[in-house]
């Protein structure tokens, strides 16, 4: 087991980050895939994808298997994906040598893990609102943490009609601080979030709901 990170945020909410030290064959038994999720796999042919992937599944299993018996996920028409027989809410994400996997046991839940890097300074203009690019002003730090909690917010929504820059908007903050707050704003759906974000592993790492 890789298990670098656990972070529990309040009683319903656990959250596990994974340092990826296993072969694919390693994590492949510490897994079982339904027919789904074994054709989902047959089709990632990029070795570390696929190691990635199954990290992201063993990360989950250890994290949910702590409360109920773990019988694989499915995901809905919009890619999100969902614990086979259970009401809990789960994401999922990974970069190199990483992967991530959150449980909330009563709120929709999304979460993301990134390296620092300057692709955050050429994509300001379409995932950050102008009050946003003011408050970041250029900082790469301020950059990751929109960015990252940006797209903890769009694992959370798991559906694709929204845009970064329209629907998703993260109130300014204080650095180091820790929490952020959250809104996706729609014309038929508009909710405020809590998100936490923390300096680990590969960079950031950022859990919405």
């Amino acid at each position: 087991m890789s298990v670098y990170q656990t972070h529990r945020l309040g009683a319903d909410c656990t959250a596990v980050l994974w340092k990826i030290e296993e072969s694919e064959e390693e994590l492949r038994a510490q897994v079982t895939l339904t027919v789904p999720e074994q054709m989902e796999l047959v089709e990632i042919t990029h070795p570390a994808q696929r190691v990635e992937w199954l990290a992201c599944r063993a990360a989950l299993r250890s994290l949910v298997q702590s409360y109920w018996p773990y019988a694989g996920l499915y995901k809905d028409e919009y890619g999100k994906p969902h614990l086979i027989g259970l009401k809990a809410h789960v994401s999922l994400s990974h970069t190199s040598g990483w992967a991530a996997a959150v449980v909330h046991h009563s709120k929709a839940v999304g979460i993301d893990i990134e390296p620092f890097r300057e692709q955050f300074v050429r994509v300001v203009p379409r995932v950050l609102s102008d009050e946003e690019i003011s408050h970041a002003n250029g900082d790469l730090h301020r950059l990751a943490v929109y960015w990252c909690a940006k797209e903890a917010l769009y694992k959370l929504y798991g559906k694709r009609q929204l845009t970064f820059r329209e629907h998703l908007h993260v109130e300014p903050f204080a650095d180091g601080e820790g929490l952020l707050t959250g809104h996706v704003r729609l014309p038929d759906d508009v909710r405020e979030l809590t998100i936490h974000y923390f300096e680990t592993g590969p960079g950031m790492l950022a859990i919405a709901y």
